[in-house]
Order: structure tokens, then C-alpha cells, then sequence
């Protein structure tokens, strides 16, 4: 079993789906009208048949409070991993992304937290220790 999709509630789909690609550099996946919305999924420019992300309407009455909560708390909605944290960090910095935490040391990870203009914490982790789960 593996993932095959997984959503972040975004409350424009056009402005997600241009700061998801344009800054971002994912590709979009799947483009497909669904009433008023599209199903509209990016993945990885490295990892194209990896995980969707599904950029999913904020409609639902319960997700503005979810994520004002999760906002206020300093709470990343999802985590993406990075090569080069610094150098990311320079290059988004560089097009006008909002770092909400500067990279920094947090155990066999360096980690940074931004805001995706889309009503998100995003966290970046770079894996500094090689970590290893037993199943």
C-alpha cells in the first residue's frame, strides 16, 4: 500500500495553483472541473508519478476554523522535503515567499516554516541524519 493522494485545503484554486507551480515548481497532475471547482492535483517535477497533492476547495465549514487554528498555533499543514534547505530558503525568500520560521537545526532535520499565500503553514525539512524506521 502507498499514498496515492493527499490534500491541502486552499482557499483560491487558481491563486494555488499558481503559487504551487510558478514558485513552488510542482507540476500540475490532474485538471478536471468538478461543478464550481476543479479537481486539481500537482506533484513533484522530480517525482511525477509520486503523490498528488490535491489542491482542495476550502468550502467546507469546519476547515476555516481548522485552519485558523492550525495557523495561530504555528502548525505546518503539510511538510516538504528539501535537498538544500539554505538554498531553497534563498530562492523563495528571493520571490517573495514569507518565511514565518528561518531554517534551523530541530534534531536529524533542518527545518523552515512559510506561508503558501493560500491560508497555509508549509514546513520544508532537510534530512541532515539518515533516519530509519522499523516496521
Amino acid at each position: 500500500m502507498r499514498i496515492y493522494v493527499t490534500s491541502i485545503f486552499v482557499d483560491d484554486q487558481d491563486k494555488a495553483e499558481k503559487f504551487y507551480t510558478d514558485v513552488l515548481c510542482f507540476k500540475v497532475k490532474n485538471n478536471i472541473p468538478v461543478g464550481e471547482h476543479r479537481w486539481l492535483t500537482v506533484v513533484s517535477s522530480r517525482d511525477p508519478e509520486g503523490t498528488e497533492l490535491l489542491l482542495e476547495p476550502s468550502d467546507h465549514r469546519a476547515v476555516k476554523p481548522y485552519k485558523d487554528a492550525l495557523v495561530a498555533d504555528g502548525i505546518p499543514a503539510h511538510s516538504f522535503q528539501v535537498e538544500a534547505l539554505d538554498a531553497e530558503w534563498k530562492r523563495l525568500v528571493g520571490l517573495g515567499v514569507t518565511f514565518v520560521q528561518e531554517p534551523m537545526d530541530a534534531g536529524p532535520v533542518r527545518m523552515a516554516v512559510f506561508d503558501d499565500t493560500c491560508g497555509n503553514l508549509i514546513q520544508l525539512i532537510e534530512m541532515v541524519q539518515s533516519t530509519t524506521v522499523s516496521p
